[in-house]
């Protein structure tokens, strides 16, 4: 289960952002995408995501282009953007649920209830995502890292940004299991941090803040 891409451009507003980004990222492996502001790091993780196609190059997972495989990728992957991605009419424990039972998977508030209480939201449980701030929002979308079975990769755009020090620990925590138990990791932060991977790659896309 290797995330490969291959000669990968961005074109915005008619500025190339980046091209011929080659990477690969193997099981218990991590990259972290670096950069200044503008270099385009969301835009790699989007495109690796199939949120955004690339101006040129492939995206493979299992061998497989992504363009082509579209459903079954998704279903091995989680993604983490700026934005949470939540139901604001929803309770927390119910977004939670929701994703799992999206997922083929079976859900309950018991799990739900003991996901959010690593992030420290034991008290949204039955609160309104509208009505949650945008740090307690962030966390009510990586509680979904606490549920079992996690998907094989993680795309994290700034998971550690707007997090309590209990949260980054819990976070890191998880990151560092997933990584243990086989698992790939692209994420971009700010912080200096260092996960247990067996290689941890570091991929630099320059560009000016």
């Amino acid at each position: 289960m290797t995330l490969q891409a291959h000669h990968i451009a961005c074109v915005r507003g008619g500025r190339t952002l980046f091209s011929n980004i080659d990477l690969a990222v193997a099981p218990g492996e991590a990259l972290w995408v670096a950069g200044a502001n503008g270099s385009g790091k969301s835009s790699l993780l989007r495109i690796l995501c199939g949120l955004t196609p690339p101006a040129a190059g492939t995206v493979h997972w299992r061998g497989r282009d992504i363009a082509t495989s579209r459903e079954d990728y998704h279903r091995d992957l989680f993604y983490c953007g700026h934005a949470p991605g939540l139901k604001d009419d929803l309770p927390a424990w119910r977004n939670l649920d929701v994703a799992r039972r999206i997922a083929g998977q079976s859900g309950g508030i018991d799990d739900a209830r003991r996901a959010l209480a690593l992030f420290g939201l034991e008290h949204a449980l039955h609160l309104p995502c509208a009505i949650l701030s945008q740090g307690q929002r962030k966390r009510v979308a990586l509680a979904r890292l606490a549920l079992a079975p996690r998907p094989a990769l993680l795309i994290l755009d700034e998971p550690f940004s707007a997090l309590d020090t209990g949260s980054i620990a819990a976070l890191h925590s998880l990151l560092d299991q997933h990584l243990d138990e086989g698992g790939s990791i692209v994420y971009t932060t700010h912080q200096d941090l260092a996960l247990s991977a067996g290689r941890l790659h570091r991929l630099d896309l320059g560009g000016q803040s």
